[in-house]
């Protein structure tokens, strides 16, 4: 059955409620209804294509969106998540504060997805990009400064890929994914030439 269409219905319906109360990961999970495992993926990730404010978020939904990469490529037919992961969650007034900033550029995005160039979602292309987008969940996982927007970007148009087998959204995922290895690889290069730095400077006021 097609997903397209359904990612805002879904997300209106379970950040309703009170703005104090918390929506858990599991709770959330929970009520996707047991839809596809890169909907799932798509819904948890959604917050990380804007700025938020929201600390530790990439961390926060990236160690749960790992887990359920990992189950989809055991087979598993229904995802679950342990309790220490599960429990934790963000206040739905900020979630419902997201949701209304970008409620415009998803239902273009919803509206834009629909299977077309299957050749970039078939076969072992269709394999490799699964690879390459549990790899990026991986990168979103970790505390790593400025580095969440794009990976998310990418993760984001793989699943639509996966979800309606559309190969423009895989060619967009594989864009993004370009662009966050150039990004990674400039943060990598700075932080080290950083602590090369602090190191250096360290040195001059303790030795010289």
């Amino acid at each position: 059955m097609s997903e397209r269409g359904a990612l805002l219905p879904t997300l209106d319906r379970l950040f309703a409620g009170p703005r104090d109360s918390v929506l858990t990961i599991k709770a959330f999970l929970e009520g996707l209804e047991s839809r596809s495992y890169a909907f799932a993926i798509a819904a948890i990730n959604l917050p990380n294509c804007v700025p938020t404010g929201i600390p530790w978020l990439s961390t926060i939904t990236g160690v749960p969106m790992f887990l359920l990469v990992v189950q989809y490529f055991l087979g598993r037919p229904v995802p679950s998540l342990p309790d220490v992961v599960g429990r934790r969650g963000l206040p739905r007034g900020k979630l419902q504060d997201f949701l209304t900033r970008v409620r415009r550029h998803v239902e273009r995005l919803e509206n834009a997805i629909h299977p077309r160039r299957r050749w970039w979602v078939t076969g072992m292309r269709r394999r490799f990009l699964q690879v390459t987008w549990m790899l990026l969940i991986v990168l979103l996982a970790l505390p790593i400064p400025f580095d969440n927007f794009l990976p998310a970007w990418a993760i984001l148009f793989f699943c639509l890929a996966l979800v309606e087998s559309d190969g423009v959204m895989a060619m967009l995922g594989w864009l993004f994914t370009l662009f966050t290895a150039a990004w990674t690889v400039f943060l990598a290069i700075i932080g080290h030439a950083a602590i090369l730095m602090a190191i250096a400077t360290f040195r001059h006021f303790v030795f010289d």
